[in-house]
């Protein structure tokens, strides 16, 4: 069976679905690799590196594809898929695209929409992505930041530590205080969900938020943010904007599943911070956490605050990123891998694989996507 992987196609996406050590183990399930040619040379890959893992370095996308029954992608292809494939990466998908693939006979599985459960976190995109958006947020912090992170002391007098507020205590959040605690600066973190504040203070930040029985209840069984009332929100920016007035970073990180973002500093909040300050927004692919996010670019506020809205962060740590996602597409191949056909077998009772699955057989299966009658 030929495995296909492509060149990413959309501007920006510098990862790659595998690498020449997942497309070892690949070939050593008895699979055929085709890397389409320059695939992984923005995460520092180079196609001999995949021909020296015994991968098939193919001219093109149509050359990887031809006789392919899987494809590995990152974003969704632009490439037409032959009926019968086995599409695998974070197809973002919405309801045309998902009815496209159902109509094309393509059997699609969106690895974001895996379940939070213990048998499917090592093939967790979303985690493994995040954690390095966390980390990498806060090293771009403190690359535009105009003073460092701790405290230096000399001759010439002593430059204080900087304060540094991250605001989500997610994946990300918690790498961005762990990094933002490596690098010597004085981290405090916030977060609705109530078992965050214990998360917060074991990495040695202090916890700031404001709390009440409606709090109590702010997280899914999957782990994720619940939307909380308009009243609690304005509680809890009372609270915040006092903070962030007194900040010199503030890493914005909190994304509610299936929705757009929650704006969680206000103009007036920018405002109030001092010139110099930077504020990044690790939800900006979502609309952002700061109302003077731009997705896509960093700008400067008229009161010298510094606003990094660039989008696909993970991107923005390419090899690692792309280590750590490809290793996470090679272990859902595996655990459904018969070892007998050397083909996958995607039970479709199996929780992980009704998480993921968008389509199967010429139809439309998950349930996010059902017509409102057949939900």
């Amino acid at each position: 069976m030929r495995l296909a992987v492509l060149k990413e196609t959309k501007a920006g996406e510098s990862r790659v679905a595998a690498t020449p050590e997942t497309a070892k183990k690949l070939i050593a399930l008895g699979l055929t690799v085709a890397v389409e040619a320059g695939a992984g040379l923005a995460s520092g890959f180079p196609d001999a590196e995949y021909a020296a893992a015994g991968a098939e370095v193919a001219p093109d996308a149509a050359a990887a594809l031809a006789g392919a029954k899987i494809v590995f992608c990152v974003r969704a292809p632009d490439a037409p898929l032959p009926s019968g494939t086995l599409l695998i990466g974070t197809l973002a998908a919405d309801a045309d695209a998902v009815a496209g693939y159902a109509q094309g006979g393509i059997e699609a599985c969106s690895m974001e929409l895996a379940p939070r459960i213990t048998r499917a976190q090592s093939m967790d995109v979303l985690s493994s992505q995040a954690n390095l958006a966390g980390y990498r947020a806060v090293i771009e912090a403190a690359g535009v930041f105009d003073r460092g992170f701790p405290m230096l002391m000399t001759a010439a007098g002593t430059i204080p530590a900087a304060n540094a507020f991250i605001m989500g205590a997610g994946v990300a959040g918690l790498q961005a205080i762990a990094t933002a605690r490596r690098l010597g600066g004085r981290v405090s973190a916030t977060d609705v969900r109530p078992a965050a504040k214990e998360e917060i203070k074991s990495l040695g930040a202090s916890f700031v938020g404001y709390e009440d029985e409606e709090s109590k209840s702010a997280q899914t069984a999957g782990g994720y943010a619940k939307q909380l009332s308009a009243d609690f929100y304005a509680r809890q920016a009372e609270v915040v904007a006092a903070h962030i007035a007194k900040q010199d970073v503030v890493v914005c990180t909190a994304l509610v599943q299936g929705r757009r973002a929650p704006i969680l500093v206000t103009e007036a909040m920018v405002a109030s911070m001092k010139p110099g300050s930077v504020i990044v927004d690790i939800a900006s692919d979502a609309g952002g956490n700061c109302a003077a996010t731009v997705p896509g670019q960093m700008i400067t506020t008229p009161n010298g605050v510094k606003v990094l809205g660039f989008t696909n962060w993970p991107g923005r740590i390419p090899a690692a990123a792309s280590a750590l996602y490809a290793r996470n597409l090679l272990t859902f191949l595996t655990t459904f891998w018969d070892k007998e056909a050397k083909a996958p077998k995607l039970p479709p009772e199996d929780d992980i694989v009704v998480g993921v699955t968008l389509t199967r057989g010429g139809a439309v299966v998950h349930k996010n996507f059902l017509p409102a009658t057949a939900a």
